[in-house]
């Protein structure tokens, strides 16, 4: 049994060993979700001219006022709207001016409508209010200069980055290609979702997590159906699945050390290098990593639906991070509300609830069997290895849940 830090320094090592999923274009349409492979640079400034961020009337500041300080009237030279070219005459008047209309050569400040009133059926127009050199004027670049990077490598595309992308002109974005990732469910136990419950069994639970949480991340997922605790059928499945090019195959259950948890032995007989098993966390101490040469990463998640979330969250993700080029994820620092026991020895992955100030709360019902407050728990509260409690106001690691 190894550390949990160690075990993440091992599956960093594996994923930086291998190349990273190759690139490919998509347009900008599909991009939502997924991972830019490179740096992404605009290539003019945004926005690219002067324009008026009011409608208004566009003037030189300096001769909005006479000598003695009293308002002028000047004429009204035109009007410019949004779409408009920009004009290149500087006149002693104001151009009437629409919200996103470039400003005109000569000007240099923008008086909103509302601080203006017009005369002369809109021939002319008295300006009530000085105005300041650059008043309500977005200037070229104030958003994105010329060349400014929109996007860092590894960046998970969401709206806002789409949005960033589409400003500046991309039509085509440079993706990593979605990881791969198969399940093959072990357990006499399991019986698929809607089918009848036999004396005994229990519903399949972890593998529709698995499913939902590859989709929510914009991962490629198979489900190979579940291994009634057969070590030829597994081997049988597990072959084909190998011909099949995925990145990642997760198992569920048979890793642990009951005369059915026959995962270890079947994968090396199959030529599968196991890198660890059995780490010191909890919940999902008897997770399996092993990789194939040339072939998929493997991970046996325990059977327990929360260990099989443990080991996603905190063992599956970082490693298709590693192979999608994104940066290692940080933790926040909070406090705990409430003082809570825990193991001696163990990282503890706790489900948890965010409080007001910042606090957070390690809910009731933390066995890996208890799926309930995994409804409740909006973080996870990481448990250093020493001690036996924790005290209320102590700092703890916190990630999303």
């Amino acid at each position: 049994m190894i550390p949990y830090a160690e075990a993440r320094r091992l599956i960093s090592e594996a994923a930086l060993a291998r190349p990273p999923l190759p690139e490919e274009n998509v347009p900008l349409n599909e991009g939502l979700g997924r991972v830019c492979s490179s740096e992404l640079f605009g290539r003019e400034p945004i926005p690219p001219f002067d324009n008026s961020s009011m409608d208004g009337y566009a003037l030189a500041h300096a001769r909005a006022f006479g000598a003695s300080g009293a308002p002028l009237t000047l004429p009204v030279l035109g009007t410019i709207l949004a779409g408009d070219p920009p004009l290149c005459r500087a006149e002693s008047g104001v151009w009437k001016i629409m919200t996103g209309a470039p400003i005109p050569a000569g000007c240099d400040a923008v008086v909103p409508v509302e601080q203006a009133r017009e005369l002369d059926g809109g021939r002319a127009v008295e300006i009530l209010k000085t105005p300041n050199e650059g008043d309500f004027i977005r200037r070229a670049g104030r958003d994105f200069g010329a060349g400014a990077q929109v996007c860092p490598a590894g960046t998970v595309l969401t709206p806002r980055h789409l949005m960033a992308l589409a400003a500046v002109g991309m039509t085509e974005i440079p993706v990593r290609r979605r990881p791969r990732a198969a399940l093959i469910a072990t357990g006499r136990e399991l019986t698929a979702p809607g089918k009848p419950l036999a004396p005994g069994k229990i519903h399949d639970a972890s593998s529709a997590y698995l499913a939902a949480e590859c989709a929510r991340l914009g991962f490629a997922f198979d489900f190979h159906g579940i291994i009634a605790d057969d070590e030829d059928a597994f081997a049988s499945r597990l072959d084909y699945v190998l011909d099949e090019g995925y990145d990642v195959v997760l198992t569920t259950g048979a890793v642990s050390m009951g005369d059915k948890d026959f995962i270890p032995a079947s994968l090396k007989s199959l030529g599968a290098r196991t890198i660890f098993h059995k780490t010191a966390i909890r919940p999902g101490r008897p997770i399996l990593f092993a990789e194939f040469p040339d072939g998929p990463f493997i991970f046996g998640l325990p059977g327990n639906p929360v260990s099989t979330v443990v080991g996603m969250r905190f063992f599956v993700t970082p490693l298709l991070r590693v192979l999608l080029g994104q940066p290692e994820e940080s933790p926040i620092r909070s406090r705990l509300k409430y003082s809570v026991d825990k193991p001696e020895g163990l990282r503890c992955f706790y489900k948890a609830r965010r409080h007001e100030l910042g606090s957070i709360e390690i809910l009731p019902g933390q066995a890996s069997f208890q799926i309930h407050s995994l409804l409740s728990a909006d973080c996870w509260a990481v448990l250093p290895e020493e001690g036996e409690q924790m005290k209320a106001g102590a700092e703890v690691d916190v990630y999303e849940a």
